[in-house]
């Protein structure tokens, strides 16, 4: 049979660890995750970590799973601790977490799978990962001069509006965004269904009135230009493909561009810029937690250092180093109450009387 014109004899290069009985065992973890209902991301994420210390392992002749220890466990940590990166910087303690986290669930399940005699994992203290507060918050008028970057002339434009106002009013994740399909916006109803969102975790959000209008619009004048067959998914590209998160983000930094606003991130942007400012405006943090999809409340509470709008108005009204000190309306009032209604008389007036024996 002739091979096609053009095309390559390529050679996959052999996995140097697939002979390893870790890496065996670490397969069997991974498909015991996926038979009880772990996402695959969760797993391609999982698998960077373990596979990078199995080739840790690998270098210094460990091999199999029964040769690791806890001092051995120990040692990978302060490697990953005094690890430099080729630009000389250090790994981030997010970093290591990340790194050891998935090795105390593998040991663990190892253990209990009896392929090892106990397990060397589960004294291993993980570095205390910083609370970090969201480094970027975009402001309501530079939110606004983002969507108006978009076009509503064309249908790209229009197309461009409505996900820029979707994802301000909702704040839904990138990978959210990307898999919505037609009927998961109910327009009459005001609210947008997340199918499967992290953690395969489903909730429903509301959606503001001037997000739907705009949505409204794209699936009446727009959309209808994109579809090539019968596409379930709610945005699509000009070939009539679903949208990718991949592509979501390069639109939100095109109109970020055109805005003037040179900040690093893209659509996460939108969803710190939704649960800042709706929570300077008075929501309640569970409400913002049910939006946002957090799993614990302590997630959510990171924007309630950053949502200072009300601390700062207090500031500028107790502090006595402010720059202008007004006297409160109310107690001018009730000065020119107390004067009458000629102030400098009734001063001279009180003057006499303390003259008077």
């Amino acid at each position: 049979m002739a091979r096609p014109r053009g095309a390559r004899n390529r050679r996959i290069a052999p996995d140097p660890l697939a002979a390893l009985p870790l890496t065996r065992a670490m397969e069997a973890h991974f498909e015991w995750m996926l038979v009880t209902g772990y996402t695959e991301d969760t797993v391609r994420t999982r698998r960077i970590a373990i596979r990078r210390f199995i080739a840790w392992c690998d270098e210094r002749g460990l091999k199999d799973p029964r040769e690791i220890s806890k001092p051995i466990l120990e040692r990978y940590q302060r490697h990953l601790f005094y690890y430099r990166k080729p630009d000389g910087a250090p790994l981030t303690l997010g970093t290591q977490h990340s790194s050891l986290a998935p090795l105390k669930t593998f040991f663990k399940w190892l253990a209990r799978e009896n392929h090892i005699l106990y397990n060397p994992a589960s004294e291993l203290e993980l570095p205390a990962t910083p609370k970090q507060l969201p480094r970027i918050l975009l402001g309501i008028a530079e939110i606004e001069s983002i969507l108006r970057e978009a076009d509503p002339a064309t249908p790209q434009g229009l197309r461009d509006r409505a996900m820029l106002e979707l994802l301000y009013s909702t704040g839904l994740r990138r990978a959210e965004m990307a898999n919505l399909r037609r009927y998961d916006v109910d327009l009459s109803r005001l609210v947008v269904f997340v199918r499967e969102g992290k953690g395969r975790k489903d909730r429903v959000v509301p959606l503001g009135a001037r997000a739907a209008r705009w949505l409204d619009r794209y699936l009446i004048e727009a959309r209808p230009q994109f579809i090539a067959h019968e596409p379930e998914a709610l945005f699509l590209i000009d070939a009539g493909e679903p949208v990718t998160p991949d592509y979501l983000a390069s639109r939100v930094r095109h109109y970020m561009a055109l805005a003037g606003i040179d900040r690093p991130g893209a659509c996460h942007l939108f969803r710190h810029a939704m649960a800042t400012h709706m929570l300077e405006n008075g929501a309640d943090i569970r409400f913002i937690q049910a939006m946002l999809g957090h799993a614990n409340l302590s997630t959510t509470e990171r924007y309630t250092h950053v949502a200072i709008g009300k601390l700062q108005e207090i500031h500028a009204a107790t502090h006595p180093a402010r720059l202008v000190r007004e006297r409160p309306e109310a107690d001018r009032k009730q000065a020119r109450a107390d004067l009458g209604e000629d102030p400098a008389a009734a001063l001279a007036g009180e003057a006499d009387d303390e003259r008077e024996p």
